[in-house]
């Protein structure tokens, strides 16, 4: 073996074996698919742009912003403009992060007690998981049922044995678009507060869903309801949201990152939420699309279709990767999943686009079936 070959030879590999952690030299980072020249629905995006005058107002907004000093005020002003649009119940409070990845990440380092937990449904979302191992609290993922639901006796089985620190709910579910059935969910609630835990409510998709957590807080002082930006039409703005009672937010804030807010980024949601009229607008017309969406899937008969409070569609077809591949030739890029868990086998997840996107899709994946 020559030293090029033999990785004990060269220092920069033993400087990696030494100092970087073991399970994160043997963990995959997150992929993002390149999506130069593709029609892209792959991200559960929002596809409209603003209009020329918005967008000509916004550029003189944060033309006029203070770049040159860290943002102070602006984000106090941003958390009282997102509590009222919100309308917060009374006696909780929000704090902000740059988008709910880091305020996940927050919770974790906040509730890293010794021995903690964190547990959510699976299949779901990554970063649960994610930052909990990373974290150093350990993970118990409890199964859907086949047909995506939560699987009720397993969860309360686990929250029992495990009496986990934080329960994450996705309302509705990432990657399957489904709600939950809420009078499960109730019981859940009750059996994690007995237990002394945090149930998280993830409602990243709340503009395309018919319920939400947001009202019940007030009874409930052990639940939180965590919400983005990203899907309201600000996915580059990276803006997120964390409610709940207001001791609780109070002490998970002692860990969020000062300044953990651009002044851009708050200046840019502050914007969003001054003309939500526009962002409701296109929040209708996607709605709208899903529906039609999901009539032409359900025309055709080698796809099964399921439920969506989102703006996205599950599917399963006869061969995933075949199917992915050959709308990827045709110039419209989805996600595959099949691969994410076993309950997910042969399925896609279609991001609801425009008009035009959603046509020149069900024409790629009839041609790719």
């Amino acid at each position: 073996m020559t030293a090029a070959s033999d990785t004990t030879m060269n220092p920069l590999s033993q400087r990696i074996a030494t100092t970087i952690r073991q399970d994160v030299q043997s963990m995959h980072a997150y992929a993002i698919q390149p999506s130069a020249g593709f029609i892209k629905l792959d991200a559960m995006e929002n596809p409209f742009r603003l209009p020329l005058e918005l967008q000509q107002e916004l550029g003189e907004r944060l033309g006029r912003v203070a770049i040159n000093r860290y943002p102070a005020q602006c984000v106090p002003d941003l958390v009282a403009a997102l509590s009222r649009a919100v309308e917060l119940p009374a006696g909780c409070k929000l704090i902000v992060g740059n988008g709910s990845d880091e305020l996940i990440d927050i919770l974790s380092v906040a509730c890293d007690v010794p021995g903690a937990v964190v547990m959510a449904p699976l299949p779901g979302f990554v970063m649960y998981e994610m930052s909990a191992r990373l974290r150093g609290l350990k993970f118990v993922g409890v199964p859907l049922t086949a047909g995506f639901e939560l699987d009720e006796t397993a969860m309360l089985a686990a929250i029992e044995q495990h009496r986990p620190a934080i329960t994450y709910i996705a309302y509705p579910n990432n990657p399957t678009a489904n709600l939950f059935d809420d009078a499960v969910i109730d019981r859940i609630v009750a059996a994690v507060g007995a237990q002394q835990g945090l149930v998280v409510f993830d409602e990243a998709y709340q503009p395309f869903s018919s319920r939400s957590w947001m009202q019940r807080l007030a009874g409930h002082e052990h639940v939180l309801v965590l919400r983005t930006l990203s899907k309201f039409g600000l996915a580059g703005v990276r803006l997120g949201y964390l409610c709940g009672a207001a001791t609780l937010i109070d002490e998970i804030d002692k860990v969020r990152p000062p300044y953990n807010v651009s002044v851009l980024n708050a200046e840019a949601a502050m914007f969003a939420l001054d003309h939500a009229g526009e962002y409701t607008r296109q929040a209708a017309l996607l709605k709208s699309e899903r529906a039609r969406l999901q009539q032409l899937l359900a025309a055709l008969p080698e796809v099964h279709t399921f439920p969506s409070e989102a703006n996205m569609v599950l599917v399963r077809v006869p061969d995933s990767k075949r199917t992915f591949e050959g709308m990827k030739a045709q110039g419209v890029l989805v996600k595959h999943i099949a691969g994410l868990h076993p309950l997910l086998a042969n399925c896609l997840r279609l991001t609801v686009g425009t008009p035009a996107e959603n046509d020149l899709m069900i024409r790629a994946l009839k041609e790719s079936l």
